[in-house]
């Protein structure tokens, strides 16, 4: 557990810092009362705010209120009062307790009271006494909807007294949190469960946290925090917290809690079947239940997600039977009039006898798939008896197993699917998700493509044979030949009127994926459209976060979409967040193709941060992964870790050639904006002018601004031209591509240096500092040896380079091709010009080492 045990850092409450701040400040103030539920961090606040009260030269105090100290007059502060002094007195104490307090030394007392709703009244009558002379100030906490006396109710009071109420954390400051008490991020999916689960109580946060840590189900990877098992076990102490807590409802409400756990939300009207309406208002005025109103329906739940698990966990077998076998005949008699209504018993009949009516099971599976409940359709379609299973519910069965990445029990589902359809229009929907399934699952794609052939020569109708036509080219785009999937594809405008109706017939019976994930193609086209990266960005993270919390490893396309995007914009440490949150998805479902391409991402990203060591390790798992058919954006861009990692060693010219034979298998598939990134990162690399050309054609080819700001780029880096490189900067900057824009206001700042044009290099190196700030710490040869380096020729350049990362002068000649002669020439030619005398000065001239 190390550290994760101890206090948590404060996240999230800058604004009621501040507010303490000033209230320190004041001159007039004589209390700051924290309010807020159990749970949501008073006590975490107010130990800050003394703690910053400390450190400005106040003296301070502590005291906690309970229970059984307010039964004591002065009970809860009495280790607080100075020695000897007499309080049978009540006035002559008072005068006494604040003479001794004025006269320590330091500055004004600060005390912290936490809990202070339970202070007894003299406790709470001198405290006040006290902070009306100015003799110190309180720092209290009260917890809301908790009753108090006059007396307490005087510390709250009066102008004199700053008040903050706290609120529970949303899932922002909740991930901020997390990276700050674990030091690393937390993958998406774990983050929405414990932001769900806590309901952004910090105390329940904490405990889940440590629940999963101390069963081994939250680990990290290096890169992130991500859950082994989809599930949060909690601590024993959390659930003593919430036991007590349910335990304070009147035992006739017991049953409606229960009910709650087991079907919540329901009707209020099922509720006061269980309980008079009295109850139920109790239930609701001590926090326990939450009723909502839409429109004529009352409905009622449980008023914390965690009350149903403590509730659950205490049911015996017997009693929860009962329960949802009455709650499932009171809807019943009731007509089943909602939609959700058949999807609810047939899942309570489930649960409590692990089976229900074979129809009502294939209808409910229906339904759950509707709601894109993917567990839950896989449940009540396998609890089918086999007489009962057709094609229609082996095919939805493999599909909701597809999407929830269990691409073996799939293809085996639909398998048996396609066997058994007669229909053809059952066919294609069975041979649409079959393959798509396949292509995933790491097969071939020649096993995909076969299958579509296969249901081509079983389907007569003209359009249906189109449709997977259309399918074929798909399969062909997205196992990396775009080329020959767009050619079949090169008709498909003409059809685009008859595609709704299309969709909806195959629809009827293979259900399209989650809403979210249609949004994939989207957020990759306004990417190489060369749109602003916060467009493509807001559109992903939004999709992403639907996907992660309905539990889909579809998101893992999303998650690489999103670091590719980073990546383009220069923001390797944004782009290896992502890409890291791919790579936990990728492993936990056994998926090579995009794991592939996503450890190459983190790699470049690890090298262009400086961290060589996790870029290596992360080529290494790269090298030992199964040989994988390459993707759409696998075909060339995993080599993008190796390249990089090359370059931050000082091997450019082994690093361009990496690129180029990358660009090379892009090209050979027809990929023509990967083939594009990577000649540029040649072309950043010192390789402009083998490339200009070829990038000039691709930006006559490809759609919107990125390619021409590419080509555009690469020409000015040939042509070493200062205007020409800030031009470029300027078409990078409106794109969004931040490291582009800094690379070559760089290179135009040393240009300028080089022709002696001092103020207009002071202005170019002005724009590159601004856009560097975007880049987040990347660290590339043009940025670090632009400006260094403007004196050398191309040639010493890279030998200095290679020199100040501890390369020997006969490891350089033969990665050059040069005598070691020559490579010391040119490196004493460096010095010189550099104005150093050793590789240590070599390297810190460079900017290699800081």
């Amino acid at each position: 557990m190390r550290e994760w045990a101890g206090r948590w850092p404060l996240v999230g409450r800058e604004a009621e810092l501040e507010y303490f701040a000033a209230a320190l400040a004041d001159r007039g103030c004589r209390g700051f009362v924290v309010g807020g539920a159990a749970g949501v961090g008073k006590s975490r606040l107010a130990e800050e705010c003394l703690d910053r009260a400390a450190a400005a030269g106040f003296r301070v105090g502590r005291a906690t209120a309970s229970v059984a100290a307010g039964a004591v007059p002065l009970g809860a502060i009495a280790h607080l009062l100075p020695v000897g002094v007499d309080l049978s007195d009540p006035v002559a104490g008072f005068d006494a307790v604040a003479r001794e307090l004025a006269a320590g030394p330091g500055r004004q007392w600060v005390l912290m009271v936490d809990d202070m709703h339970l202070l007894d009244a003299a406790s709470a009558v001198l405290l006040r006494q006290l902070m009306d002379t100015g003799a110190l100030l309180l720092i209290g906490t009260v917890r809301s909807g908790e009753p108090y006396g006059e007396a307490v109710a005087a510390l709250r009071g009066g102008d004199a007294v700053y008040r903050v109420d706290l609120t529970v954390l949303g899932p922002e400051q909740i991930e901020a949190l997390l990276q700050a008490a674990l030091g690393r991020p937390v993958a998406r999916r774990p983050l929405h469960k414990l932001s769900a689960a806590s309901g952004g109580n910090v105390l329940y946060l904490r405990e889940l946290v440590l629940g999963a840590l101390t069963a081994g189900n939250l680990t990290e990877d290096g890169e992130i925090w991500h859950l082994v098992e989809d599930r949060l076990p909690g601590t024993a102490r959390l659930t003593e917290m919430i036991s007590t807590r349910l335990a304070t409802a009147d035992p006739a409400g017991r049953p409606v809690l229960e009910l709650l756990a087991l079907c919540e939300p329901l009707s209020l009207t099922y509720v006061e079947a269980l309980a008079p309406p009295q109850v139920t208002a109790a239930l609701e005025q001590a926090g326990l239940i939450r009723v909502t109103q839409d429109g004529r329906r009352t409905a009622v739940s449980l008023a914390h997600p965690l009350y149903g698990e403590v509730l659950r966990a205490g049911l015996p077998v017997l009693r929860r039977r009962v329960l949802l076998l009455e709650q499932a005949e009171r809807v019943e008699a009731r007509g089943a009039r909602r939609r959700a209504d058949l999807l609810h018993i047939a899942s309570w009949r489930l649960a409590a006898t692990g089976t229900a009516d074979p129809a009502l099971l294939a209808q409910a599976a229906v339904l759950a798939r509707h709601a894109h409940d993917l567990p839950q359709t896989v449940a009540l379609l396998e609890a089918l008896p086999e007489k009962h299973r057709t094609t229609a519910t082996d095919l939805r069965l493999g599909e909701a197993l597809f999407e929830l990445g269990r691409w073996h029990r799939a293809e085996a589902t639909l398998a048996r699917a396609d066997a058994f359809a007669v229909d053809e229009q059952d066919k294609l929907a069975v041979a649409l998700v079959r393959t798509t399934n396949l292509l995933w699952s790491n097969a071939p794609v020649a096993e995909a493509l076969a299958v579509n052939d296969a249901a081509r020569e079983q389907v007569s109708s003209p359009a249906d044979r189109r449709k997977l036509t259309v399918n074929e080219g798909f399969l062909r785009i997205v196992g990396g030949r775009p080329a020959e999937g767009l050619a079949l594809l090169a008709d498909l405008e003409t059809e685009v009127g008859d595609a709704p109706d299309a969709h909806r017939r195959v629809q009827e019976r293979a259900l399209a994926s989650h809403p979210a994930f249609q949004r994939v193609p989207l957020v990759l086209a306004l990417t190489e459209a060369g749109l602003p990266a916060a467009e493509a960005c807001r559109e992903g993270e939004r999709a992403y976060a639907e996907l992660a919390a309905a539990g889909s490893p579809v998101r893992i396309w999303l998650a690489v979409l999103l670091g590719r995007t980073h990546w383009l914009a220069g923001h390797p440490a944004t782009a290896r967040r992502w890409w890291a949150e791919a790579a936990t998805v990728s492993r936990g479902i056994d998926h090579a193709m995009a794991l592939r391409l996503v450890l190459g991402g983190l790699a470049a990203c690890a090298a262009v941060l400086g961290d060589l060591d996790a870029a290596e390790a992360m080529l290494a798992e790269h090298r030992a992964l199964p040989p994988v058919e390459p993707g759409l954006l696998s075909a060339g861009e995993e080599r993008l870790g190796e390249a990089w990692l090359l370059a931050a060693r000082g091997q450019l010219g082994r690093a361009r050639s990496v690129l180029a034979d990358a660009a090379g298998i892009a090209r050979a598939g027809g990929h023509v904006t990967g083939e594009a990134l990577l000649l540029t990162d040649v072309a950043r690399l010192g390789g402009a002018k083998e490339v200009t050309g070829r990038l000039t054609e691709l930006s006559l080819i490809c759609d919107g601004e990125l390619a021409p700001a590419r080509a555009q780029l690469a020409a000015a880096l040939a042509a070493d031209d200062p205007d020409r490189l800030l031009r470029a900067a300027d078409a990078c900057r409106i794109i969004g591509a931040d490291l582009l824009d800094a690379e070559a206001s760089t290179a135009a700042a040393a240009a300028w240096r080089r022709a002696d044009r001092p103020r207009r290099a002071a202005s170019a190196s002005q724009r590159a500092a601004v856009a560097r700030a975007r880049c987040e710490g990347a660290r590339t040869p043009l940025l670090t040896t632009a400006q260094a380096t403007a004196a050398l020729t191309a040639r010493e350049r890279e030998i200095a380079l290679l020199a100040a990362v501890g390369t020997a002068s006969k490891d350089i000649a033969q990665v050059l091709a040069l005598s070691v002669r020559t490579v010391d020439n040119h490196l004493q030619h460096a010095y010189t010009k550099l104005g150093v005398t050793t590789r240590h000065q070599l390297a810190y001239a460079l900017g290699v080492v800081e």
